[in-house]
C-alpha cells in the first residue's frame, strides 16, 4: 500500500493542499503545521461566533462558519467556510479545519488537519491526526496519539517498518472513511479511502482502502436463576 498523500486524499480543491506538497509519507504533513499556520493564518472573525464561545489567540473563522456557545478554540487555528464548531467542542491549537466540517459536542482536537466535509460530531478525540474528505467519526471514536511508554511511533506495512520520528502521531483516515461508535485507533494507524469500520473495533496498523473492517463478538443470552 502506498503511503503518499495522493493514496489517501483528493487534494486538488483543498485550500490547504500545500501542507501535503512534496512529502514522502502522508503523516509528514503534521510536521508542517507550525510553519504553515505561521505563514498562512490571517486572524479574524468573518463567520458567526455566538455569545459564550471562547476564542483564544490567533484564529481565523471563515465566512459562513459558526462557533456555537460553549465552544473553546485555542489558536493558532483555521476554521473553514461553512464549518460548525458545536457546543462543548475544544480545539487545543494547531488545527486546520477545512470547508463544511463539523467539530461536535464534547469533541477534542489537537494538531489535527480536517479536509473538506470531515466530521467529528459526537464525543470524539483526535490528536495529531488527519481526517480526509467526508470522513465521519462515529460517536465516541478515539484517535489515540501517544504510546504508554512514550517511544517513537512506527508504521508497519507488510515486512517494512517505518520509524516516523514522532512520539505523537494519531491516525490518518483517507477520504470517505467511516468509523462506528466507540472505535479506538491506536497511535500510527492508517486507513485507506472509503473503508468502513464496525462499532467497538480497536485498530492498529495499516488498512487498505475500499474494505470493511468487521468486528466479530459473541453475545450470550442466559436465563436468570
Amino acid at each position: 500500500m502506498q503511503l503518499t498523500p495522493d493514496a489517501f486524499f483528493q487534494l486538488d480543491e483543498y485550500p490547504h493542499h500545500p501542507l501535503f506538497d512534496g512529502i514522502t509519507y502522508v503523516w509528514e504533513a503534521l510536521n508542517r503545521l507550525d510553519e504553515y499556520l505561521e505563514d498562512a493564518l490571517r486572524p479574524g472573525v468573518h463567520g458567526k461566533v455566538h455569545p459564550g464561545a471562547w476564542i483564544d489567540g490567533d484564529v481565523y473563522v471563515a465566512p459562513g462558519a459558526v462557533i456555537e456557545p460553549g465552544a473553546y478554540i485555542q489558536g493558532p487555528a483555521i476554521i473553514g467556510e461553512g464549518s460548525v464548531v458545536r457546543h462543548g467542542a475544544y480545539l487545543r491549537g494547531h488545527c486546520v479545519v477545512g470547508r463544511e466540517c463539523v467539530v461536535g459536542h464534547a469533541t477534542e482536537l489537537k494538531r489535527v488537519i480536517m479536509l473538506d466535509g470531515a466530521a467529528a460530531p459526537h464525543f470524539n478525540y483526535a490528536g495529531d491526526s488527519i481526517l480526509g474528505r467526508d470522513v465521519n467519526l462515529g460517536a465516541g471514536t478515539r484517535l489515540s496519539n501517544f504510546k504508554n511508554d512514550g517511544s517513537v511511533i512506527s508504521v508497519s506495512v507488510g515486512d517494512q517498518r517505518i520509524a516516523t520520528g514522532m512520539r505523537k502521531l494519531g491516525a490518518v483516515l483517507g477520504d470517505g472513511v467511516k468509523t462506528g461508535c466507540n472505535c479506538v485507533l491506536s497511535p500510527g494507524t492508517l486507513v485507506g479511502p472509503q473503508t468502513m469500520i464496525y462499532p467497538n473495533a480497536m485498530l492498529r496498523g495499516v488498512y487498505p482502502g475500499g474494505h470493511i473492517v468487521k468486528l466479530r463478538q459473541e453475545t450470550l443470552l442466559v436465563e436468570r436463576r
